[in-house]
């Protein structure tokens, strides 16, 4: 019988998501997340668990190397990848904001500068919102660029917004409530239907039971 293969993502998450499994019987007991390796497998030969970078887990899961991802929302929006969405896990909670600096206004009909590491998320949103604008993608930081007047605005995820409110930032708008999700190829879904079904429903009575 062949593998599934999970590919999850590295990061904040990953504590949680091995939990998860572990909870649904579903263990890998070589996983260390401090490895180098980036490939383990179950206790019953069932599943192969890859562990990559959370930006690449939808693209991996589109592209077949992976049948199922547990990855953030955030990556899947900014990925834009052609996967089903099957599960949020409800954990990894957090939000997609607008922010700046206070008083500075983004309705104005100026064009706005916006420094974002999702810059696909960042152009959906100020599309949606008929706002003209342009985008400077940082990999780290963001908080930085209204302050140095690199940006108008930024576009990022906050969990508490303790770092915005340290660099005497506000949120103008909150975009989207981000969490874990499960994602699925869409060919695994109909070549390993039966199974993959089974590990959704192992993991939902986890998931009843923590509600």
């Amino acid at each position: 019988m062949s593998y599934l293969t999970l590919a999850m993502a590295k990061g904040r998450t990953a504590d949680q998501t091995i939990k998860l499994l572990e909870t649904a019987e579903i263990h890998f007991p070589a996983f260390n997340k401090k490895s180098r390796k980036l490939i383990f497998y179950d206790e019953t030969d069932s599943f192969k668990l890859v562990y990559v970078k959370a930006i690449d887990v939808p693209t991996y899961v589109e592209k077949g190397a992976a049948d199922i991802g547990i990855v953030g929302k955030d990556n899947i929006a900014e990925a834009q990848a052609d996967v089903y969405e099957m599960m949020d896990l409800r954990f990894g909670t957090c939000q997609f904001v607008l922010a700046g600096l206070p008083n500075t206004a983004v309705d104005s009909g100026k064009k706005l500068t916006v420094a974002s590491k999702y810059p696909a998320v960042t152009k959906a949103y100020f599309q949606k919102k008929g706002i003209p604008m342009e985008t400077i993608k940082l990999n780290g930081s963001v908080e930085l660029a209204p302050l140095i007047g690199l940006s108008d605005v930024i576009v990022d995820i906050v969990e508490t917004g303790t770092t915005l409110r340290e660099n005497g930032l506000k949120v103008i708008d909150t975009i989207e409530a981000i969490s874990t999700r499960l994602i699925v190829n869409k060919a695994s879904f109909a070549t390993k239907s039966e199974r993959i079904h089974l590990f959704l429903e192992k993991l939902n009575r986890v998931l009843e039971v923590r509600m």
